[in-house]
């Protein structure tokens, strides 16, 4: 499971990387702040499970959290929970409006 959180953060720090200037430190914050990383480290497991290489689904892993993490910075809006914290920091709309 280390092994897969690493290649995790590392694909994610990469992506952050080669995002749109503008775009790279709200990712950051929202990307690299933490988490469990669960649905991507699953997302992996399950393609070395079903026989094949988890290199090969590190994509995929990669926009499962995409996804999840845009969930969270949709629920933590204004118009929703406004929330102004997330795992003890500033949330990405307390920050960057």
């Amino acid at each position: 499971m280390e092994r897969y959180r690493d290649m995790i953060e590392i694909a994610l720090k990469h992506w952050c990387e080669n995002a749109p200037e503008h775009l790279r430190k709200p990712l950051e914050l929202a990307l690299l702040s933490g988490g469990h990383r669960i649905r991507p480290i699953l997302t992996l497991a399950w393609c070395e499970a079903s026989g094949g290489r988890a290199e090969d689904a590190l994509p995929m892993a990669v926009a499962v959290e995409l996804v999840h993490t845009m969930s969270l910075i949709h629920d933590d809006l204004p118009t929703i929970d406004n929330d102004l914290y997330r795992r003890g920091k500033k949330t990405t709309h307390a920050v960057y409006g």
